[in-house]
């Protein structure tokens, strides 16, 4: 028995209507179209569906039987196909991000609610973990998106690097805040708020202090830049701080509140990556956050070039 699923459609339309000239005008068939299907349907099913009374299309009892199962298998590929529209438009579907520190709190955040608007029915996980944990995460194919420190290069991940330039965070009133860069010459033993010592950032400022002869004076080690924003507002110290870190301020805190940003020399980078796995076929829907991921590290770029220039 080959019966296909026109057939039982047909068919159900019939017992709905209980007229085969309505069902072949609602099925968009002719109605000798529609008669053809449902004696073929009885000869495959071995038992008579309709028969005539005065004039009228009557089921057999049989035919409220095989209903049921019609309508129990048109209503399985019916939401099938509804989660396949949703899946097709990036409305269902899984998604599981791994985020390091200095993003998770505004930058990932603002982006991930922007991009689940209008996707209801989309499961998002979004963990923070250190750039470590998150390269092992995404190399052993638990995630579908890292957004990390940059890793060494490993065959079990892809990765887009981004060199985000470091910008120094100072008090709106400092007299710094005049200056179109800083140098390690204007914060020569000024209190300085700096990650933990082997963290690529606090290396490079405090060499290109020792390469200006000038004294590196940390106050604070921190394990994230966040914090470093409250010191700083309150007068504690200076930092200079990985580009997302004060790009989130930029987003969050009010127009009169915000700390000057400014430029420093010389350049010290952190180098930021998306992460997925490298032996798996990505989803539609992590493409098109790592599409959305992309567009926001742009702008964040373009907004910090911004605040640099004023």
């Amino acid at each position: 028995m080959d019966l296909s699923l026109r057939q039982l459609s047909t068919f159900r339309e019939v017992m709905r209507s209980g007229s085969i000239s309505q069902a072949a005008h609602t099925v968009g068939r002719t109605q000798p179209a529609v008669s053809t299907m449902v004696r073929t349907l009885e000869d495959q099913l071995g038992f008579a569906l309709f028969v005539r009374t005065h004039g009228k299309l009557v089921p057999t009892p049989e035919a409220y039987f095989f209903l049921e199962e019609c309508e129990d298998i048109l209503g399985r590929v019916e939401r099938t196909e509804r989660t396949l529209e949703r899946i097709s438009s990036l409305q269902s579907g899984k998604l599981q991000i791994a985020c390091h520190p200095a993003a998770s709190s505004v930058f990932l955040p603002r982006l991930l609610t922007r991009f689940l608007k209008g996707r209801d029915d989309l499961d998002v996980s979004l963990i923070m973990r250190s750039s470590d944990v998150i390269e092992d995460l995404i190399g052993s194919q638990q995630f579908d998106v890292g957004f990390s420190e940059t890793p060494e290069p490993r065959t079990s991940i892809q990765k887009s690097d981004y060199d985000l330039e470091c910008v120094c965070i100072l008090p709106l009133d400092d007299p710094l805040a005049a200056a179109d860069f800083i140098t390690p010459d204007d914060l020569d033993g000024r209190p300085m708020a700096t990650l933990f010592g082997d963290h690529t950032t606090a290396v490079q400022t405090e060499a290109a202090f020792a390469a200006a002869g000038r004294r590196f004076n940390k106050r604070l080690e921190l394990r994230t830049f966040m914090p470093g924003l409250q010191f700083v507002a309150a007068g504690t110290c200076v930092m200079v701080c990985d580009m997302i870190t004060a790009y989130s301020h930029l987003l969050q805190a009010p127009e009169g509140a915000r700390l000057a940003i400014r430029r420093f020399l010389p350049r010290i980078s952190n180098s930021v990556s998306i992460l997925t796995p490298g032996y798996a076929t990505r989803s539609m829907v992590s493409d098109a956050f790592i599409t959305d991921l992309r567009e926001a590290v742009d702008r964040m770029q373009s907004r910090i070039e911004d605040a640099l220039s004023t």
